[in-house]
């Protein structure tokens, strides 16, 4: 059984993961808001990432930092603080979580963090500016610490094209724009919250042992296929 630390499981990706892993895992979630349900293996911490505290954990084997944002502006409309804002989300809580959980990540078994990028880094995609350059820290991140934790713990990276979760909601807030975003994908579907669930229960188990420091693009084709 496995010490599972997620921040942001109560809604959306972070909820998916959550669900997921309670079964055969002990799970601490660390949000705003509570889940929406109770099990004999969860505890959950109510708090702000970026302003709180995070608690103290006495055995971590897995952390997953799911909050993030979607700012989609064009560039003279956004301000230096939409900037801010999405660095800060992204890239400063995921630190902030790493840097207070990795000493005993390091005593623990098979360990590993998942981080959440987005295609739009690779991609290129008008609006994204923000967001973009927040989630390439993210991506920066990853393989940095992947680097420098070689031997310990285990970095890796998701980059989810659009995921039908409550943060996307005005993307996706009706049947046509549903069907648009599914013709933009090469392989005619986009995301939903439990497909990026069982990529993170991979990442996380002994057969991802041999990777990290890797990004993984999960987009229907969207990157990589023109056709």
């Amino acid at each position: 059984m496995r010490n599972i630390v997620i921040i942001g499981g109560s809604k959306g990706i972070g909820s998916a993961i959550l669900l997921q892993q309670l079964e055969t895992n002990r799970v601490y979630n660390i949000s705003r808001s509570v889940p929406k349900l109770t099990h004999p293996n969860l505890t959950h911490f109510s708090l702000d990432v970026l302003k709180d505290e995070l608690p103290d954990i006495a055995e971590v084997d897995t952390l997953i930092y799911c909050p993030g944002s979607i700012t989609l502006k064009p560039i003279s409309n956004l301000s230096v603080d939409n900037f801010r804002n999405d660095f800060e989300i992204n890239v400063v809580g995921a630190v902030k979580s790493i840097q207070k959980y990795l000493p005993v990540l390091k005593r623990g078994y098979e360990s590993s963090i998942v981080l959440f990028s987005t295609v739009a880094v690779k991609l290129g995609m008008p609006f994204h500016a923000s967001i973009a350059t927040a989630k390439a820290g993210v991506e920066g991140l990853t393989k940095s610490l992947g680097a420098e934790l070689a031997t310990v713990v285990r970095v890796n990276a998701i980059a989810p094209t659009i995921t039908e979760t409550s943060l996307s909601a005005s993307i996706l807030r009706n049947d046509r724009m549903k069907e648009n975003m599914v013709e933009r994908h090469p392989m005619k579907n986009y995301l939903k919250p439990d497909e990026v669930a069982n990529m993170v229960d991979f990442l996380i188990s002994e057969k991802a042992n041999s990777i990290s420091g890797q990004i993984f693009e999960m987009d229907y084709g969207l990157v990589n296929f023109k056709i």
